[in-house]
């Protein structure tokens, strides 16, 4: 019979090579879907006329009359950095193709994305030709990823609220100043504590396509918690322009209370179209096309 010391052993190894397994296999969904988006630019570059007569190599090229296109630098990094790196991004591979699916049909695009993480420069790549814009709260972890990455667009932002409010900022669901009209400067202006404050130009200036919650910390006590972001990703989606089409909104780690019970509230019920393990997928139309469009509409 085996001693209890070589059976914590022989369990340990399974549950090591279990993590491995795992981490490899993200890892190589994450270089392929690089990849994959690779060919399909390609693809694009190969069959576009605009492009057919000014992809030459510059510098030279063969003789016989060959072509090629430069690997775009965003995607290039992506790559080698995932190809190369130790850690990989905070979300399942079935987690990310939620949104890889709505990227792969809508970029290049206007792409928002609550949080500055390790799953930043794919969401950039994958964007190729959009513009990426990251909201992080972490100063230095900017400054960190920003000596890495030079080339992602990161702001900072803070956050005035606890994620021991989150009861009392439930309540605000019912509060005419934050769901009468679909105008983040009308909350702001009728005091709503979930609309943010001190965001950049950047956000204020895009009609955004595409907004990904994932941030800021939200499984502390004392931490911002995701209220706010969410309400104001949902506000930023009512509030676009006519005529600009409806937003994707994504809210990842559903798993939690905050993250559930905000994202039904205040994106809408109606409005969720998938929900793959812990992220939720939401398509949020504007209602300034339909004036008097309700908050949430009925399902």
């Amino acid at each position: 019979m085996s001693s209890p010391v070589h059976v914590r052993k022989a369990l340990h190894l399974v549950s090591m090579k279990a993590k491995l397994q795992s981490f490899v296999g993200l890892r190589l969904t994450l270089v392929a879907a690089l990849a994959g988006f690779l060919v399909l630019f390609s693809a694009r570059t190969l069959f576009s006329p605009s492009t057919s007569t000014t992809s030459h190599l510059r510098g030279g090229g063969g003789g016989d009359g060959t072509s090629c296109s430069k690997l775009p630098s965003p995607i290039a990094a992506a790559l080698v950095h995932y190809a190369t790196s130790n850690v990989t991004p905070q979300q399942t591979a079935a987690e990310i193709g939620v949104s890889l699916r709505v990227l792969q049909s809508r970029s290049p695009c206007n792409f928002l994305v609550f949080g500055l993480g390790h799953d930043s420069p794919m969401w950039a790549a994958l964007n190729h030709g959009g513009r990426t814009v990251f909201l992080e709260e972490d100063a230095t972890w900017i400054a960190s990823v920003r000596s890495k990455h030079p080339g992602l667009e990161s702001y900072h932002v803070t956050y005035d609220t606890r994620l021991t409010e989150a009861d009392e900022l439930f309540a605000l669901r019912d509060h005419p100043g934050c769901t009468a009209q679909p105008d983040l400067a009308a909350a702001t202006e009728a005091d709503c504590r979930l609309a943010l404050r001190g965001l950049p130009a950047a956000f204020h200036e895009t009609e955004w396509d595409l907004i990904m919650v994932d941030a800021p910390t939200g499984w502390r006590p004392e931490a911002p918690g995701r209220m706010g972001a969410i309400y104001t990703a949902g506000m930023a989606a009512r509030a676009r322009r006519p005529g600009d089409g409806a937003t994707d909104v994504f809210v990842h780690d559903v798993d939690r209370t905050v993250e559930d019970t905000f994202s039904k509230a205040f994106l809408c019920d109606a409005y969720l179209t998938e929900q793959v393990g812990r992220i939720r997928h939401f398509v949020i139309p504007s209602h300034r096309e339909k004036p008097g469009t309700p908050f949430c509409p009925q399902n």
